[in-house]
């Protein structure tokens, strides 16, 4: 992680003094990507301005994300780079309730009494829900085919037969 971002932020406090802090980390470290990631390799740029809404009044924390993720092509089973380049704005919430007063282009983020806020996790958090179901490569062409059955499959007893002899009885 970058030198100057602290591991552990009081998010409050940066609201109000209105903080931006920039960072790299390497995916290495990101140790809940691990498991969705075809290795480690690479590293991700991100920062984190905090701020309020001069209109609306809510406190929010807009993370700028910059990375590419090592995955494996579902279709190919080759390796490729799928690149992440998002910007998300978190509006800080107390509680459930005030995240229903935040405008449809927020998303909430439930900030703990003491106020602090792990910027790592933040990171950690959208490069893991950035990481498909089924990645598939860019360009990479579909599989389409029909798979017949083969003569030796048509050949082999129907498992239902018994019960339509049943059936007749």
């Amino acid at each position: 992680m970058s030198a100057n971002v602290p591991e552990l932020l009081d998010a409050w406090r940066m609201v109000a003094a209105r903080r931006r802090f920039e960072g790299r980390v390497p995916l290495s470290a990101l140790a809940r990507l691990q498991g969705l990631v075809a290795d480690a390799e690479g590293e991700c740029s991100y920062a984190l301005e905090f701020g309020r809404d001069e209109v609306l009044r809510v406190a929010y924390v807009e993370l700028t994300i910059d990375t590419a993720l090592p995955l494996v092509c579902q279709r190919s089973m080759q390796r490729f780079l799928l690149p992440v380049n998002m910007v998300q704005r978190l509006g800080l919430v107390h509680d459930e309730e005030e995240e229903q007063a935040l405008p449809p282009d927020y998303e909430a983020l439930l900030v703990p009494e003491d106020g602090s806020l792990r910027p790592l996790d933040l990171v950690e958090d959208e490069l893991v829900m950035a990481v498909p179901v089924v990645p598939v490569a860019p360009g990479s062409e579909a599989v389409e085919r029909d798979f017949s059955a083969t003569s030796e499959e048509l050949g082999k007893a129907n498992p239902f037969a018994a019960l339509a002899a049943l059936k007749k009885q």
